[in-house]
């Protein structure tokens, strides 16, 4: 699938930006950058800006290597004039870092969504709270309920989505080639301390590049949002349904050949985007 024709349908423009490629390379030489100022050497950080390299290429010569880390670095090296940029490192702990550096930005954005929908939620669930509604067993009509308790409901889960986002923890990952700090010497604690606190990142108590608990923790945070989020487009798309009509859709959703139709298609989007977080988290 094209992710710059069909993106832009599942994913904002300003999240698109904060997981694009560029996002990624500038997230990498940061790591580069922190890990040359924790260890105290010059010449580095000039040197660190995605713009400054060419991310087509970068991805190309990622193939050969296994990584777009190797080929980063060494343009790193080149650029920057300094042997030792890099050194202490390994492609993985870069990596990474990096990866956790995108899920901190990117998490910013989502949390910020995640607050507008929640606001919006609290609203309803206040405007309704005397709205009578059928409650549904099993899509069937059941008893008596309100349309704010529904909105609670969504509410709810939103919240609980944003707990498990904001309680994983970003860690800063460094450990070198074998995972042993070796090549830092009798400073490497220190080493590591300033460099996740450079990065705004937690400090590992051990290296977890072999363990991916951080990655794990984050997949499965982001798949429970997702869920909240796909249970509030099924009820929209079953209560807008012109049969019910217990909730209205706002403008949009035109279609190409039915001028008369209101589409629900953020109900529909929200659907899908789980339907790609679930699958996504078992990876």
């Amino acid at each position: 699938m094209s992710s710059e024709l069909f993106g832009p349908i599942f994913v904002p423009d300003d999240l698109r930006g904060a997981v694009s490629p560029h996002a990624w390379v500038q997230a990498m030489l940061d790591a580069e950058r922190a890990l040359a100022r924790a260890r105290g050497i010059d010449g580095v950080a000039e040197a660190c800006d995605a713009s400054l390299y060419d991310v087509a290429a970068i991805a190309q010569d990622a193939r050969a290597a296994g990584n777009p880390v190797e080929p980063l670095a060494r343009a790193l090296r080149e650029r920057s004039g300094v042997a030792e940029a890099h050194v202490g490192a390994t492609s993985q702990d870069i990596l990474d870092t990096a990866a956790m550096l995108v899920s901190q930005r990117a998490r910013t954005l989502i949390v910020a969504e995640l607050d507008r929908a929640a606001r919006a939620c609290a609203a309803l669930a206040d405007a309704h709270r005397g709205t009578v509604t059928a409650a549904r067993t099993l899509l069937q009509q059941a008893v008596p309920t309100t349309f704010g308790l529904t909105a609670a409901t969504w509410l709810s889960g939103l919240l609980h989505g944003r707990r498990q986002l904001l309680g994983v923890p970003l860690q800063a990952q460094l450990g070198g080639a074998g995972g042993t700090l070796a090549l830092l010497g009798d400073d490497a604690l220190d080493i590591l301390r300033a460099y996740a606190a450079e990065l705004g990142l937690e400090e590992p108590v051990v290296p977890w590049h072999a363990v991916r608990g951080p990655v794990r923790e984050l997949a499965g945070a982001l798949d429970v949002t997702a869920g909240a989020a796909a249970k509030i487009g099924l009820d929209v798309l079953l209560l807008a349904q012109d049969e019910v009509a217990e909730v209205v859709v706002p403008p949009g959703g035109a279609s190409s050949t039915m001028p008369h139709k209101r589409n629900p298609i953020g109900a529909v989007r929200a659907r899908a985007c789980a339907r790609r977080a679930h699958a996504l988290a078992g990876v």
